[in-house]
């Protein structure tokens, strides 16, 4: 039997013996916000794509890619990402060894936020990236979730009419996308959430607001789905309780089969733009809750209430052997940040 890299043994020693101080993720190269995140190869390879950097400035809206392998703990550049620009509020996930990149947004020097129906593909064994089909409905800023190592789903978000209820699903074997049932509240994009054991898992966003009020307010909507496991495009859907914490826009989140949990963790108490200024103009603050949804009890679960270093706008939570990490994302100064969270476990 082969032996495990040292340091991915530190790292599990530290992560599940008491008393053993954790040593610390490397931080990524650049500081970034609003990047798509996943891990591949059972979380031993996780990725960082795209987002802002710490000017928050149109301009400052990076394509690079960022790897880090945890055998190596060294962060690598891969090729970036296709396009003349890069682009935000993307969502990614990983599913059959390969990283999947849908959507997201591009602003121009006028400030103009225009959503892209890229889906783009990287394989690690070629380093290379290549084109997809479109998400039919181009959407920013929703969440992504992965089913039997196949299916991805994309879920809410932002399109160029407003926020959305769908649900779209990507077939990563026939490269085919298929409607799902809606979720059936207010359609919301900068939500947060993901799936785990074939259950979806989604909490909050913003909803448009009233003709003479901000653009966009907070949603304080939960709801659960539970896919037909033979019918990807099938889902029943309920409303769920609140959510512990405050936090209501931005949170990072994601879903694990392994600990059949959707865990959640920062955001912030109002919508704010991708500058971090709220659209109400109002004081926003970063949450310090992380907090799960357990699917198999179905009962919502309070993590950590001060969560160390807690973030928003790092587009989800990704799971590793040495547990669940945030990638960047803003930190409670607003500024975009570079380092990595490894975040409490329950």
């Amino acid at each position: 039997m082969k032996k495990a890299p040292v340091f991915i043994t530190f790292l599990l020693s530290a992560a599940v013996l008491p008393g053993v101080e954790q040593k610390n993720v490397p931080s990524m190269p650049a500081a970034v916000s609003s990047n798509a995140v996943a891990a591949i190869r059972g979380g031993l390879e996780i990725y960082s794509m795209m987002g802002v950097g710490p000017r928050k400035t149109w301009d400052d809206i990076t394509n690079q890619v960022y790897i880090l392998n945890l055998a190596h703990p060294k962060w690598t550049k891969a090729a970036v990402v296709p396009g003349l620009v890069g682009r935000l509020g993307a969502t990614a996930a990983g599913a059959r060894d390969a990283v999947f990149l849908m959507g997201g947004y591009m602003v121009d020097g006028q400030g103009n936020e225009i959503e892209v129906p890229d889906v783009n593909v990287y394989e690690p064994q070629n380093r290379k990236w290549f084109r997809s089909a479109d998400i039919p409905i181009p959407v920013d800023s929703a969440v992504s979730g992965v089913t039997h190592n196949r299916y991805i789903y994309v879920i809410g978000g932002r399109s160029a009419n407003g926020p959305v209820n769908n649900v779209q699903v990507y077939d990563t074997q026939t490269g085919n996308w298929i409607q799902a049932t809606p979720f059936p509240g207010t359609p919301v994009f900068g939500l947060a959430g993901g799936v785990a054991d074939e259950n979806v898992v989604i909490v909050d966003g913003a909803k448009n607001g009233a003709t003479s009020g901000p653009r966009y307010i907070s949603s304080d909507e939960c709801w659960l789905g539970r896919i037909d496991h033979k019918h990807p495009n099938k889902i029943e859907w309920s409303k769920l309780p609140a959510h512990p914490g405050t936090a209501r826009f931005g949170i990072a989140a994601g879903g694990s089969d392994r600990e059949h949990k959707v865990v959640f963790s920062g955001g912030t108490t109002t919508p704010h733009a991708y500058n971090g200024v709220a659209y109400d103009g109002q004081p926003s603050a970063v949450s310090a809750v992380t907090f799960d949804y357990d699917v198999r009890h179905h009962i919502w679960e309070i993590v950590d209430k001060d969560t160390p270093d807690p973030r928003a706008d790092s587009r989800g939570v990704v799971f590793t052997p040495i547990g669940a990490l945030v990638l960047g994302g803003m930190a409670t100064d607003f500024t975009s940040t570079s380092r990595v969270t490894q975040l409490p476990a329950k």
